[in-house]
């Protein structure tokens, strides 16, 4: 009997969805035990979001803070596991702070220590340095990470904006005006990402994940567009600096921090709606000279490998 757990933080419970998708053939098979546990907290975020707590939550997100965790003497967190599926959002170009502060717990360390995990991500559209912090988490404690799926929302990115920030501080998953997409990873994705099933309960019957994250991909398990790269990449430095910035500021509900948080909410409107297009704009006109670059770099996130230091 092979054991196999999914861990998982979902407000909407659209990760959950997902989650209990790709794990169908799992589910079904009489040789396999399946265990779900959902992260819990010492004090939830409220879900629809309010506009003060989204923004509020930045820079302890970004700079990788923890918080208190709640039900981590669960018996399921005792176990042994042949494999460990681990879904995540991400906030702020980063892993989700209840992820972060699990995966920085003491718990993790032991649950996950030399453990083939594979990584299941639904957000909006940039993941890629998110995975790559997640990667290094794993790795301080000898986790073994055999596989990524990233599910994302596939509308272009300014429709997607409005129509996620909806989704966000109304907690309804709806057409919004009625002309616009629904929101997040589409129903159509979820039902369809199954298909990963197969090869994941394959590689855990032969006990051999070698081959596991070209299966998945071979199945577009991962798209990289490169672009987002660059962009995720650079944003990244930039919130480095506006995150310390604002935590310098003192605590959350003090004058001075709401003051640069309401600024920084100025700074996103303006990257989104007039910076980002203008990135857009010189990538293209690069991108012939930064060809062969670009495509080692798609490779490279679309493994499973993670670069030495």
């Amino acid at each position: 009997m092979k054991k196999v757990l999914v861990i998982y933080y979902s407000q909407s419970g659209q990760l959950l969805d997902i989650a209990k998708s790709i794990t169908q053939d799992l589910e079904r098979d009489n040789e396999i035990a399946l265990d779900f546990y959902k992260i819990k907290l010492k004090k939830e975020f409220d879900f629809p979001w309010n506009r003060k707590d989204f923004f509020n939550v930045f820079p302890e997100t970004f700079l990788q803070k923890t918080i208190a965790l709640n039900d981590v003497d669960n018996p399921i967190l005792q176990k042994k596991y042949d494999l460990i599926i681990f879904a995540y959002q991400v906030w702020y170009l980063t892993p989700s702070l209840p992820i972060t502060s699990f995966l920085k717990s003491n718990i993790a360390k032991k649950v996950m220590n030399n453990t083939p995990i594979i990584t299941v991500i639904g957000c909006r559209n940039m993941w890629i340095m998110a995975q790559e912090k997640v990667k290094k988490m794993l790795s301080n404690y000898g986790a073994n990470l055999v596989g990524n799926i990233a599910l994302v929302d596939k509308n272009i990115n300014h429709i997607s904006v409005i129509t996620i920030v909806q989704w966000l501080f109304t907690g309804v998953k709806k057409r919004y005006l009625g002309i616009f997409p629904k929101p997040g990873v589409s129903n159509q994705d979820i039902k369809e990402s199954k298909r990963f099933g197969k090869p994941i309960l394959n590689a855990l019957k032969k006990g051999d994940f070698s081959s596991l994250q070209s299966k998945l991909i071979e199945k577009k398990a991962v798209k990289i567009k490169p672009f987002l790269i660059t962009v995720d990449s650079r944003a990244n430095v930039l919130f480095k600096k506006w995150a310390n910035l604002i935590i310098k500021k003192g605590a959350k509900n003090n004058s001075k921090r709401q003051f640069w948080i309401k600024i920084f909410n100025f700074y996103l409107i303006i990257a989104i709606w007039i910076i980002s297009p203008i990135v857009f704009v010189v990538y293209l006109l690069t991108y012939p000279f930064l060809f062969k670059r670009i495509k080692k770099d798609v490779k490279y996130y679309s493994s499973v490998k993670i670069k030495k230091a």
